[in-house]
């Protein structure tokens, strides 16, 4: 699926990822591999900075879809019978939108979107570290 660069094809693949597509959804619409999109931006440093600035956009567009997923409750619900029924399936697949998004948010961009850890007081001497939930240990 090789493809030779084109501007008009860069600009589509920037404006999807910045929308919240991913690169490959994105570079599959304009019919090149993810790949050759990265090799362009190995070649072109312009290209590489507006690709970063869109991944940094693209990150507040899954912000934004956790919200827009957390408050759309158009299809939990349903009627049977007169009954007001829950549809569990739309509610789980609904939790697993979010929790993906927010899980990728907190691995790919931890200063913004991770669990804060934060230390504060005047310690002397030898001490550990432990956060609940964690592995990692600082010595100080």
């Amino acid at each position: 699926m090789a493809s030779k660069y084109t501007s008009k094809k860069a600009d589509a693949i920037l404006d999807a990822i910045a929308d919240g597509a991913a690169l490959r959804g994105a570079c599959r619409e304009q019919e090149i591999a993810a790949s050759t999109f990265l090799r362009w931006c190995d070649a072109r440093p312009p290209l590489a900075e507006r690709y970063a600035r869109a991944r940094e956009a693209q990150f507040d567009a899954w912000a934004d879809e956790i919200l827009e997923i957390s408050d759309d409750g158009s299809n939990d619900t349903y009627e049977d019978d007169g009954r007001t029924l829950t549809n569990q399936d739309v509610v789980q697949r609904s939790r697993l939108r979010v929790d993906s998004r927010k899980w990728l948010l907190s691995k790919l961009k931890p200063e913004r979107y991770g669990d804060k850890k934060e230390v504060n007081g005047n310690l002397k001497g030898d001490f550990t570290c432990r956060w609940a939930n964690d592995d990692e240990e600082v010595d100080g």
